[in-house]
Protein backbone atom coordinates (compact mmCIF):
# COMPACT_ATOMS: atom_id res chain seq x y z
CA UNK A 1 0.00 0.00 0.00
CA UNK A 2 2.07 3.30 -1.09
CA UNK A 3 -0.92 5.70 -1.16
CA UNK A 4 -1.46 8.20 1.09
CA UNK A 5 -4.86 8.91 2.04
CA UNK A 6 -5.29 12.99 3.74
CA UNK A 7 -7.85 13.47 5.93
CA UNK A 8 -8.73 17.21 6.54
CA UNK A 9 -10.98 17.65 9.33
CA UNK A 10 -12.80 20.86 11.10
CA UNK A 11 -13.90 20.30 14.95
CA UNK A 12 -15.87 22.61 17.12
CA UNK A 13 -16.74 20.14 20.27
CA UNK A 14 -13.98 16.85 19.24
CA UNK A 15 -16.25 14.96 17.88
CA UNK A 16 -15.05 15.33 14.28
CA UNK A 17 -12.12 14.80 15.29
CA UNK A 18 -12.40 11.95 17.38
CA UNK A 19 -13.93 10.25 14.27
CA UNK A 20 -11.04 11.31 12.04
CA UNK A 21 -8.84 9.44 14.60
CA UNK A 22 -11.40 6.27 14.46
CA UNK A 23 -11.19 6.44 10.33
CA UNK A 24 -7.37 6.23 10.75
CA UNK A 25 -6.84 3.49 12.94
CA UNK A 26 -9.56 1.57 11.35
CA UNK A 27 -7.32 2.19 8.21
CA UNK A 28 -4.43 0.65 9.83
CA UNK A 29 -0.79 1.41 9.31
CA UNK A 30 0.33 4.80 9.30
CA UNK A 31 -1.50 5.38 5.93
CA UNK A 32 -3.71 8.15 6.89
CA UNK A 33 -2.73 11.68 7.84
CA UNK A 34 -4.73 13.87 9.75
CA UNK A 35 -5.05 17.33 9.04
CA UNK A 36 -7.16 19.67 11.27
CA UNK A 37 -8.22 22.77 8.77
CA UNK A 38 -7.71 25.11 11.45
CA UNK A 39 -4.49 24.96 10.68
CA UNK A 40 -4.50 23.79 6.69
CA UNK A 41 -3.16 25.10 3.71
CA UNK A 42 -4.82 25.23 0.12
CA UNK A 43 -1.62 23.82 -1.06
CA UNK A 44 -2.01 20.35 1.88
CA UNK A 45 -4.52 19.19 -0.59
CA UNK A 46 -1.79 18.82 -3.44
CA UNK A 47 -0.03 15.81 -1.68
CA UNK A 48 -2.34 13.43 -2.05
CA UNK A 49 -4.51 11.72 -4.69
CA UNK A 50 -7.27 10.27 -1.74
CA UNK A 51 -8.64 12.95 0.59
CA UNK A 52 -11.15 12.04 2.94
CA UNK A 53 -13.25 15.21 4.52
CA UNK A 54 -14.63 15.62 7.79
CA UNK A 55 -17.13 18.90 8.65
CA UNK A 56 -19.90 18.47 11.11
CA UNK A 57 -23.34 20.19 10.28
CA UNK A 58 -23.02 23.94 12.58
CA UNK A 59 -25.91 25.89 13.54
CA UNK A 60 -28.71 25.68 11.16
CA UNK A 61 -27.36 23.99 8.06
CA UNK A 62 -23.68 25.99 7.88
CA UNK A 63 -20.32 24.55 7.64
CA UNK A 64 -18.13 24.53 10.62
CA UNK A 65 -16.41 27.50 11.26
CA UNK A 66 -12.49 26.55 10.42
CA UNK A 67 -14.30 24.56 7.06
CA UNK A 68 -16.36 28.33 6.29
CA UNK A 69 -13.06 30.24 6.50
CA UNK A 70 -11.67 27.84 4.27
CA UNK A 71 -14.63 27.46 1.53
CA UNK A 72 -13.75 30.09 -0.74
CA UNK A 73 -10.24 29.22 -0.79
CA UNK A 74 -11.18 25.82 -2.03
CA UNK A 75 -12.06 27.83 -5.65
CA UNK A 76 -8.34 28.15 -5.93
CA UNK A 77 -7.92 23.97 -6.00
CA UNK A 78 -7.88 21.64 -8.77
CA UNK A 79 -9.10 18.60 -7.68
CA UNK A 80 -8.71 16.58 -11.09
CA UNK A 81 -7.78 13.08 -10.52
CA UNK A 82 -8.24 13.01 -6.48
CA UNK A 83 -10.98 10.45 -5.22
CA UNK A 84 -12.63 12.09 -2.50
CA UNK A 85 -14.49 10.73 0.51
CA UNK A 86 -16.69 12.60 2.60
CA UNK A 87 -18.42 12.02 6.55
CA UNK A 88 -19.66 14.27 8.86
CA UNK A 89 -21.57 14.46 12.06
CA UNK A 90 -24.67 15.71 12.27
CA UNK A 91 -28.05 15.89 14.66
CA UNK A 92 -30.95 14.44 12.39
CA UNK A 93 -33.45 14.76 15.58
CA UNK A 94 -33.13 18.67 16.56
CA UNK A 95 -32.31 19.36 12.61
CA UNK A 96 -34.27 16.91 11.02
CA UNK A 97 -34.29 19.65 8.00
CA UNK A 98 -30.64 20.02 7.35
CA UNK A 99 -29.38 17.19 8.57
CA UNK A 100 -25.63 16.97 6.70
CA UNK A 101 -25.69 20.19 4.91
CA UNK A 102 -22.18 21.00 5.21
CA UNK A 103 -21.49 17.42 3.61
CA UNK A 104 -23.32 18.03 1.18
CA UNK A 105 -21.77 21.75 0.29
CA UNK A 106 -18.43 21.38 0.76
CA UNK A 107 -19.23 17.75 -1.84
CA UNK A 108 -20.33 20.16 -4.28
CA UNK A 109 -18.20 22.42 -4.28
CA UNK A 110 -15.00 20.00 -4.59
CA UNK A 111 -16.68 18.17 -7.59
CA UNK A 112 -17.13 21.19 -9.24
CA UNK A 113 -13.08 21.96 -8.96
CA UNK A 114 -12.82 18.05 -10.55
CA UNK A 115 -12.73 15.84 -6.99
CA UNK A 116 -14.71 12.35 -7.89
CA UNK A 117 -16.75 11.48 -5.06
CA UNK A 118 -16.45 8.14 -3.40
CA UNK A 119 -17.99 7.02 -0.47
CA UNK A 120 -21.28 6.74 -0.82
CA UNK A 121 -23.44 6.17 2.26
CA UNK A 122 -27.11 4.42 2.60
CA UNK A 123 -29.87 6.57 4.13
CA UNK A 124 -31.26 3.60 5.58
CA UNK A 125 -31.49 3.76 9.78
CA UNK A 126 -31.67 7.17 9.34
CA UNK A 127 -34.64 9.78 10.42
CA UNK A 128 -34.61 13.45 8.65
CA UNK A 129 -36.53 15.44 6.45
CA UNK A 130 -34.20 16.83 3.92
CA UNK A 131 -30.04 17.47 3.41
CA UNK A 132 -28.10 18.99 1.13
CA UNK A 133 -26.04 16.00 1.27
CA UNK A 134 -27.92 13.90 -0.86
CA UNK A 135 -26.85 12.09 -4.49
CA UNK A 136 -29.26 10.25 -5.95
CA UNK A 137 -30.98 8.91 -3.00
CA UNK A 138 -27.53 8.57 -1.15
CA UNK A 139 -25.67 10.32 1.39
CA UNK A 140 -22.14 11.94 -0.42
CA UNK A 141 -20.50 10.51 2.51
CA UNK A 142 -20.91 8.67 5.66
CA UNK A 143 -23.45 10.88 8.22
CA UNK A 144 -22.96 9.86 11.90
CA UNK A 145 -24.86 11.50 14.40
CA UNK A 146 -23.00 11.49 17.71
CA UNK A 147 -26.13 12.93 19.46
CA UNK A 148 -29.02 10.57 18.79
CA UNK A 149 -26.96 6.92 17.57
CA UNK A 150 -23.71 7.28 19.05
CA UNK A 151 -23.62 3.67 19.63
CA UNK A 152 -23.52 2.90 16.06
CA UNK A 153 -20.77 4.82 14.76
CA UNK A 154 -18.20 1.93 15.51
CA UNK A 155 -19.81 0.18 13.11
CA UNK A 156 -20.69 2.54 10.33
CA UNK A 157 -16.79 3.59 10.12
CA UNK A 158 -15.84 0.06 9.96
CA UNK A 159 -18.36 -0.90 7.06
CA UNK A 160 -17.33 2.52 5.50
CA UNK A 161 -13.84 2.22 5.28
CA UNK A 162 -14.20 -1.45 3.73
CA UNK A 163 -16.10 0.20 1.17
CA UNK A 164 -13.33 3.08 0.95
CA UNK A 165 -10.31 0.81 0.55
CA UNK A 166 -12.44 -0.91 -2.17
CA UNK A 167 -13.15 2.56 -3.68
CA UNK A 168 -9.73 4.42 -2.86
CA UNK A 169 -7.81 0.57 -4.53
CA UNK A 170 -5.85 -0.02 -1.68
Amino acid sequence: MSKKIGLFFGTQTGNTESIAEMIRDEFGGDIVTLNDVSGADTSDFDDYECIIVGCPTWNIGELQSDWDGLYQELDGIDFSGKLVAYFGPGDQIGYSDNFQDAMGIIEEKISERGGKTVGYWTTDGYDFNESKAIRDGKFCGLALDEDNQSDMTKERVTAWVSQLKREFAL
